[in-house]
């Protein structure tokens, strides 16, 4: 059998999080950096596939060895990566009854590209990976799996920007125009703290949430305008509506308010509220922004262009 390679992008929510669960549009960036996986086989009358992971920068951050019947590791640690690969292997399984039935030994190499700790998808990019690798259906897996709204599985695959949503549970997207003119005033700013998206989906579906349809509509609307919006001034108010309508959904402290209620620009939540990045605007300089985070002990500053993943049209 011949060597195969698969690869994910990372992604990035920009408007919708929390209620893209409910069918809300919402606007998904895939990155520049992702996760990618290497599937070597050799044959073999005693088959095993034998797991490693690499992280960022070079090192190997979790290795197993798993028997084929049920998957179940050959020495096991304990370990939750470990528990969670073979949850994964065990849902494809379910789906595709023929995969990993040779008389092979299977050797599996995953590359993340960025810091574990980031929350840009290191699960999500696995999931499509493996789904790409067994020719299932990555939504159904991440349903299986680790669940959410699908929005970083279709970023995992996409070459630019995407409108995303859900209908009747069903994912639909979409290439999104989305190429600000003043995309060199945008920067990610990591806020230090990795949230667990299952617990927040779990948190946020416990919620009794009023007028949650109007907040629905709302924030779809935002997504389209924040699509087409043609300056920074309409970008920073599209920013301050859709905070306020989560926060007040929700009951949750803006991030602006809560990190940086100093800062000139507009700071926007991402994804699971007050956790992993939030995006910032600025119409100074990028060393005087820079300064500013840096100064209130916020060291990772990344530029929209160096991050945000859109071929060449």
């Amino acid at each position: 059998m011949q060597d195969q390679f698969f690869y994910g992008h990372g992604k990035l929510l920009l408007t919708g999080e929390y209620f893209v669960l409910d069918g809300a549009e919402a606007l998904a960036l895939p990155t520049t950096v992702g996760q990618s996986m290497k599937v070597r086989y050799r044959h073999s009358y005693q088959p095993t596939l034998n797991w490693k992971s690499i992280d960022h920068a070079g090192k190997v951050w979790f290795e197993a060895n798993y028997e084929f019947w049920h998957f179940n590791p050959i020495k096991p640690s304990g370990v939750e990566t470990e528990k969670f690969v073979a949850g994964a292997l065990k849902a494809v399984r379910q789906q595709n009854p023929h995969f990993l039935r040779d008389e092979v030994d299977v050797f599996v190499e995953t590359r993340i590209e960025f810091p574990l700790e980031w929350g840009l998808g290191s699960s999500s990019s696995f999931i499509y990976n493996v789904a790409q690798w067994a020719y299932v259906s990555p939504f159904e897996l991440l349903k299986q799996t680790i669940g959410g709204s699908g929005y970083d599985i279709a970023c995992a695959q996409a070459m630019g920007p995407i409108k995303y949503s859900r209908f009747d549970g069903k994912p639909q997207w979409g290439a999104a125009p989305f190429n600000p003119s003043f995309k060199d005033s945008l920067y990610f700013v990591y806020l230090g703290q990795k949230q667990n998206s299952a617990k927040e989906v779990s948190k946020y579906q416990a919620l009794k949430i009023e007028n949650k349809n109007r907040a629905i509509a709302e924030i779809s609307q935002l997504t389209r305008e924040m699509i087409h919006a043609n300056d920074l001034v309409t970008f920073n108010k599209i920013i301050v509506q859709h905070e306020g309508i989560v926060a007040d959904a929700l009951g949750y402290t803006k991030v602006k308010d809560l990190h940086f209620p100093d800062y000139w620009g507009e700071v926007k939540s991402l994804g699971a509220w007050g956790g992993d990045f939030a995006l910032v605007t600025s119409d100074r300089s990028a060393s005087e922004t820079r300064e500013y985070f840096n100064g209130r002990g916020f060291s990772t500053v990344i530029p929209f262009t160096e991050i945000i993943f859109s071929e060449p049209r």
